[in-house]
Order: C-alpha cells, then sequence, then structure tokens
C-alpha cells in the first residue's frame, strides 16, 4: 500500500515536472485565488526556501564546477556581474530619484532585491529550457554561499536607516538558512548517490513547482486586498519588479559578449531575478507590510518570466543547436 502511494507521489511530481514552466506561471495565480490560506501559509516561507536551498545544493555537479575553477575567468566575471549588476541598477535609480522621493517599502524592497542573490530557480530554469546549465548552477551556489556576508552589507548600504534588524542578526540567519541547506543536501548526496540524484530529475523539478505553489500562496498575504485598496500603489511597485527583470536581462545579454548565448541569457536571467524571499524569511517578522507587499508582487516576474520568455530560450537553443552541428 505505501509503496503504491508513493509510486502514485513520484508519477504526479514527474508529471508537475514535465510541465515546469507552465507550473510556474499557473503557481502564482493559484496563490492569488486562494488569499483565505495565504496568512496560514505565510509561516512556510523560510521552510520553501530551505527546500530550494538544498534541492540547488542537492543537485549540483561539484566535479562540473571544479572544471570551470581550473579555468574561473569566466565563472569569477559571471558571479561578480550578478552580485553588481543588480546593485549598480538600483543603486543609480536611487541616486537620480533620490532614496528620500521613495516609498519607504518600495526603497527597502529594492535595497533586498538588489542584495540578495540570484534565484535559486534559475538552474531549474535552464534545465526546463533545454540549456547546459553548468554555469549558471555554479554562478548560483557561489553567490547563494557568499550571500550572508555579503548580502546584508548591500542592504545597509542601499538602505540605510530602512532596514529592521541588525546587520550581524541577519548575517547569523542567513548563515543558518544556507548552511543548513547544504549540510541536508550532503547527506542526501550520500545517502541517494549523484546516479539516483539525477535519474529522479523530472521529480525533482516536480517538487520545486510544488514548493513554488506552496510559496506563491505565502507570498501573496495580502495582496489581494492591497489591489483594492490602492490599486496605483500596487501597479507602481508591480512596474518596478518587471523594470529590474527585463533590465538586467537586457543589459547581460547584450553585455557579455565572452558567453555563449544561452549562458547570457541565464546569467541575465539571475541578474534580474532575486531570492529575495531568503531575506525576508530571515528578517522575519521585522519586515514592514508595505516592503512584503513589494517582495510578494516581485514574484509575478520570477514565476511568469521562465513561461513568457520560453520561445526566445527555445530560439537560442536551436541556433546553438544548428551551430554546434555546423
Amino acid at each position: 500500500m505505501l509503496m503504491r502511494i508513493a509510486a502514485s507521489l513520484a508519477s504526479g511530481l514527474a508529471w508537475l515536472g514535465r510541465y515546469g514552466t507552465q507550473g510556474f506561471a499557473l503557481s502564482i495565480f493559484l496563490g492569488l485565488a486562494l488569499p483565505q490560506f495565504s496568512a496560514a501559509a505565510r509561516p512556510l516561507l523560510p521552510v520553501t526556501i530551505f527546500c530550494f536551498t538544498t534541492i540547488v545544493f542537492m543537485r549540483a555537479d561539484l566535479r562540473i564546477i571544479a572544471g570551470l575553477l581550473r579555468s574561473p575567468g569566466r565563472l569569477i566575471l559571471t558571479c561578480l556581474w550578478m552580485v553588481a549588476a543588480p546593485v549598480v541598477l538600483i543603486g543609480g535609480a536611487f541616486l537620480l530619484v533620490g532614496r528620500d522621493a521613495i516609498d519607504p517599502g518600495l526603497l527597502l524592497g529594492l535595497a533586498i532585491l538588489a542584495a540578495a542573490p540570484p534565484i535559486m530557480s534559475s538552474p531549474a530554469v535552464a534545465i526546463l529550457y533545454g540549456f547546459e546549465p553548468s554555469l549558471i548552477i555554479a554562478g548560483v551556489i557561489i553567490t547563494t554561499v557568499a550571500s550572508p556576508i555579503v548580502a546584508p552589507m548591500l542592504v545597509e548600504v542601499l538602505a540605510g536607516a530602512a532596514v529592521p534588524l541588525d546587520r550581524w542578526v541577519l548575517t547569523l540567519r542567513l548563515l543558518l538558512f544556507v548552511g543548513g541547506g547544504m549540510a541536508a543536501a550532503s547527506f542526501l548526496r550520500w545517502a541517494l548517490g549523484m546516479a539516483r540524484i539525477k535519474a529522479m530529475k523530472a521529480n525533482l523539478d516536480g517538487f520545486g513547482v510544488l514548493m513554488y505553489f506552496v510559496f506563491a500562496i505565502a507570498a501573496m498575504d495580502g495582496v489581494t486586498n492591497a489591489a483594492f485598496d490602492n490599486p496605483f500603489r500596487v501597479g507602481g511597485f508591480l512596474a518596478c519588479a518587471f523594470a529590474v527583470s527585463i533590465v538586467g536581462l537586457v543589459l547581460s545579454y547584450g553585455a557579455l559578449r565572452f558567453l555563449r548565448r544561452s549562458e547570457r541569457f541565464m546569467v541575465g536571467y539571475g541578474a534580474g531575478q532575486r531570492n529575495m524571499g531568503m531575506i525576508v524569511a530571515a528578517l522575519g517578522a521585522g519586515v514592514p507590510p508595505s516592503t512584503f507587499l513589494f517582495f510578494a508582487l516581485a514574484q509575478f516576474p520570477i514565476y511568469l518570466m521562465p513561461w513568457i520568455l520560453s520561445s526566445f530560450a527555445a530560439r537560442i537553443r536551436r541556433d546553438e543547436a544548428a551551430a554546434d552541428g555546423a
């Protein structure tokens, strides 16, 4: 009986994994459609972040990363770009507009967006698109490992007095998130072996979609009410989130000419899509309501862009395959 249930669950996860980009897009709207569950699910945000971290570290092929480190130029530049590009972009906007002219909640939200590491789903999106994921996996892992030290400093520099938690407390909480995920991933790699983990690709993809669904419900806490109460504010926050995502992708794709097109695309994806949830979860109850609203709205490009960009990604994949076969 238990074996049949386990087989059914594995089959269901594999099915979800085969429709990953559509699943991401659907999850955000299901989250909006279930506001009655959002407040109850909000405490699960740290759990989902921990699961994302564990899955990424568990699936990482350390031999490929070691190979990239033997000729580290591309990897170092990629990591520096993914850390610096959103900081320069958003910091430049702060200087241009003036921090005093920006809603304090939006100011802190944008600072968190800039300081956070690339979204954990970036490697999964690369795999769903059929791209070779080594560079983006290595970049996400290295910048995520560095984030407990780097992110709190960047948030403090960008947001100043708007940061609601001591930088060292935030650093410690991020270390617990990242270190705990790495420890759990190491245990699972030892227990299952890499061959079995690779064979579970569709199941793990499906589990990622399921976690994103839970994350979406938790993140949408208060969004529906805010949209009715102040639609212009919600629209402005949403426009800022999409602008960072799109500009980060376009700038990266145009600037990083030393990378393959698919690599430029994914590095740009990571530069524009940031793992705000890790910092928001570490801040906990200290997150101001308007900052949490921006965090929630910043999930829309994260959930929708894999689907929106799928045709462009498919064209890149076809062009590279034709060039490699020539």
